[in-house]
């Protein structure tokens, strides 16, 4: 009996080793969804690959199914610096830019990002940067930091722009037809260059708050944006300016025209702005919440991808009110 119990025993340990080790299929684990509406990200821009968006910790995200679903784009480097901003000079060719001097180029649309620069002491933050006629890359950020490159930003140089101050640089815009050139920042900073960005002088203040972006309208009339609800249009290619009826004395840090023409702008209390005459005045079009909205796309079907720090967003802006029939 001893013996039949004992052979029964390690008949039922043979069978178990053999299950264990044996092969047999197992469902697939559900792929990782990238958490988009839970991150700060702090830029976006369509190019040829797709939808490409970046903020924090040196996240770089493409989409190409119009932002439904999101993957990582492949950097050389990765680090844990923030990335303030994206910027395209054409629809495969860009620079990502962030704190620590971090400089990242793309040649294929976002999907692939090789490291250009990174200073790990005394790196400010670049906020933005532009490809020149003459084929040169500029870029600006913190304390009035500069950098030029002359080999399409694969490698960046130390510059003086115009009259240099220690104020942060926070934006550079061109003109449609890329005579006109804009560099913004703090303390109403203003650099104006009308020779393609041979040349800059300093535009008299006007202003001394912080501006946070500025955009060309067309023919001589542009936009500059600012801190808590300043912002102000020029109708002479940027050397006068003149303050902008404001709904909302918000902060505003993005802009894009939507396919009305309209003129938006984005920034604190998760609230976009719209101008339909040029700049003078801005309307509220959409009420956020306790989110501080960075940058945006609008989409041609008339519907919106929003970013902030508390992540991405997609939203339907209402239809405008029909007339109302005389009596």
């Amino acid at each position: 009996m001893r013996t039949f119990v004992g052979m029964a025993i390690a008949l039922t340990v043979a069978l178990a080793g053999v299950f264990a080790f044996s092969p047999r299929s197992v469902p697939p684990l559900a792929a990782t969804r990238i958490p988009v509406d839970r991150m700060q990200l702090n830029s976006i821009a369509r190019t040829a690959s797709g939808l490409v968006t970046a903020g924090e910790l040196g996240t770089i995200l493409i989409s190409t199914d119009e932002g439904a679903t999101w993957q990582r784009a492949n950097l050389s480097h990765n680090r844990q610096a923030a990335i303030t901003r994206l910027v395209f000079a054409d629809d495969k060719t860009g620079v990502a830019l962030g704190h620590e001097g971090w400089i990242l180029r793309t040649a294929d649309g976002g999907l692939n990002w090789t490291e250009v620069a990174f200073t790990e002491t005394n790196g400010e933050p670049l906020m933005s940067a532009a490809r020149l006629p003459s084929g040169d890359w500029i870029a600006v950020g913190a304390f009035g930091r500069t950098l030029r490159s002359s080999d399409e930003a694969k490698t960046w140089d130390e510059f003086a722009i115009g009259e240099q101050e220690d104020w942060h640089l926070n934006h550079v815009a061109a003109a449609k037809d890329k005579q006109t050139w804009l560099i913004v920042g703090e303390a109403g900073t203003m650099q104006r260059s009308t020779d393609g960005g041979k040349e800059w002088a300093k535009v008299p203040a006007f202003y001394n708050g912080s501006l946070y972006g500025a955009v060309h309208l067309g023919d001589s009339r542009w936009v500059a944006y600012g801190m808590r609800g300043n912002v102000f249009h020029s109708v002479d290619d940027g050397a006068t300016w003149t303050p902008s009826r404001m709904q909302a004395p918000i902060s505003a840090y993005s802009h894009a025209v939507d396919r009305d023409g309209r003129l938006l702008l984005v920034g604190q209390g998760g609230i976009v702005l719209a101008s339909s005459d040029g700049g003078a005045s801005f309307n509220v079009v959409r009420k956020g919440a306790r989110e501080t909205l960075t940058d945006l796309i609008a989409f041609a079907d008339g519907k919106w991808l929003l970013a902030s720090d508390s992540g991405l967003q997609n939203w339907e802006p209402a239809p405008p009110a029909s007339p109302k029939n005389a009596s």
